[in-house]
C-alpha cells in the first residue's frame, strides 16, 4: 500500500486528498498546513494525522507527498522531497520564477524519484480521447491547433496580485496541452492583451483578455483563446485540424437534455467551473501517479513539462510588453 503525505489543505488540497481517499492502491497517512483551522478540518474529514514538514520527510513509510501548499512553497517542497527520496506529484506552477524552476527540474533530473506536474486537463477523458485519435493517424498531420479556454468570472483581485498573471496562472494550462497536442515544441509566440473584465484587474498589473498565436519550426500553428469572463459557464474547447480531417472537443454541459419548440431550440449551459469541469481528470491524474508509482508504466506529465510551459508564458508576457513576436530560445 502506497502511504502519501499531503501538503496544503486549502480547496486542491481538499480534492487531491479525497481522491487519495477513494484510491484503493494508496493511503493518506498524514497532512500539513499552517492554517490550523484548514488543516484540522481536512484531516478530520480524511481520517489522517497531521505532522511537520520534518516528521513527514523523515517517515520512512511515507512514499510519497501531494504537493497542494502555495505557489511560494512548492519549490522548497520538492527540493525536500528529492533529498529524502520521496515520490512527488506537485500542483501547478513550480514556482513563478523561470531561474528557480530550472533550479528544480535540474535536481529532480537527476534524482530517481517520480515526479509529476498535476496539468490535470491531459487526464480529462474528452481531450485524452482527442490525443489518442490524433496518435492513431485519424486526422493525419497535425496543421492547426485552435484551444478556447474562458473562466466564469475572473478571482478575487488579491488573488491576481499573487497569482503570477493571466499567462502563468491559467494560460500555461493551455501552453501545455498546445505542446500535447501539436506534437512538436513551440518555437515562436505571438500575444496581445487587454484588460476589458475588470479595471482592477488592470490596477493589479494583470490581464483579463488574450489571443497567443504559437508556432513550431516546421510551421505547425495554434491559437489561445482565454477571457476571465464568459457569461453562460466555463468555456473549455478545443479544435485540430489536420492533412485529413479534424477533431474537435466540446463543452461539457450541465446536462444532454434538448427542447425542440415553436420558441425555439434550447440546451444546457457549460458546468459552471473546473471543480466540476475536471472532477473526474483529477481522480484520473492522481491514480495515474499512484499507479507509476505501484510499478506501472504510465506516462506523466514531468517536471520538464512545467518548465517548458513557463517559457511559453515568459514569451507571451514579453511579446505583450514589446509588441513582437518572442523566439522561445530568447527565454531561458
Amino acid at each position: 500500500m502506497i502511504k502519501l503525505a499531503l501538503f496544503g489543505a486549502g480547496r486542491i488540497g481538499k480534492i487531491h486528498g479525497h481522491n487519495v481517499v477513494l484510491n484503493p492502491q494508496a493511503e493518506l497517512v498524514a497532512l500539513h498546513d499552517p492554517y490550523q483551522p484548514n488543516a484540522d478540518s481536512l484531516s478530520a474529514a480524511l481520517g489522517c494525522a497531521q505532522m511537520t514538514p520534518e516528521q513527514i520527510f523523515s517517515d520512512p513509510s511515507i512514499t510519497g507527498i501531494l504537493v497542494c501548499s502555495a505557489t511560494d512553497t512548492h519549490a522548497d517542497l520538492i527540493e525536500q522531497a528529492v533529498l529524502a527520496g520521496k515520490h512527488v506529484f506537485c500542483e501547478k506552477p513550480i514556482d513563478l520564477s523561470l531561474a528557480r524552476v530550472q533550479q528544480v527540474v535540474a535536481k529532480v533530473n537527476a534524482s530517481p524519484i517520480t515526479s509529476m506536474l498535476a496539468f490535470n486537463r491531459r487526464f480529462d477523458a474528452n481531450f485524452a480521447l482527442l490525443q489518442q485519435r490524433i496518435a492513431a493517424g485519424d486526422i493525419g498531420d497535425v496543421e492547426l491547433v485552435s484551444i478556447i479556454s474562458k473562466d466564469p468570472s475572473p478571482p478575487p483581485v488579491d488573488y491576481i496580485r499573487v497569482s503570477g498573471g493571466l499567462f502563468r496562472d491559467m494560460t500555461i494550462h493551455d501552453f501545455d496541452m498546445a505542446r500535447v497536442l501539436l506534437g512538436e515544441e513551440i518555437v515562436q509566440v505571438t500575444a496581445q492583451a487587454s484588460c476589458l473584465v475588470d479595471p482592477a484587474i488592470g490596477l493589479a498589473g494583470d490581464v483579463d483578455t488574450a489571443l497567443v498565436t504559437l508556432r513550431t519550426a516546421s510551421g505547425k500553428l495554434a491559437q489561445i483563446s482565454n477571457s476571465r469572463r464568459a457569461s453562460f459557464g466555463y468555456d473549455q474547447r478545443f479544435e485540430v485540424h489536420g492533412s485529413l480531417g479534424m477533431l474537435t472537443a466540446a463543452n461539457v454541459n450541465e446536462h444532454t437534455l434538448t427542447s425542440y419548440t415553436q420558441a425555439g431550440v434550447t440546451s444546457a449551459r457549460p458546468l459552471h467551473f473546473f471543480l466540476e469541469r475536471y472532477a473526474a481528470a483529477y481522480q484520473s491524474e492522481l491514480a495515474s501517479f499512484i499507479a507509476a508509482l505501484n510499478g506501472a508504466d504510465v506516462a506523466l506529465p514531468s517536471m520538464d513539462d512545467g518548465l517548458q510551459a513557463l517559457r511559453l508564458a515568459e514569451a507571451a508576457l514579453l511579446s505583450v510588453a514589446q509588441y513582437r513576436t518572442v523566439a522561445v530560445s530568447e527565454i531561458s
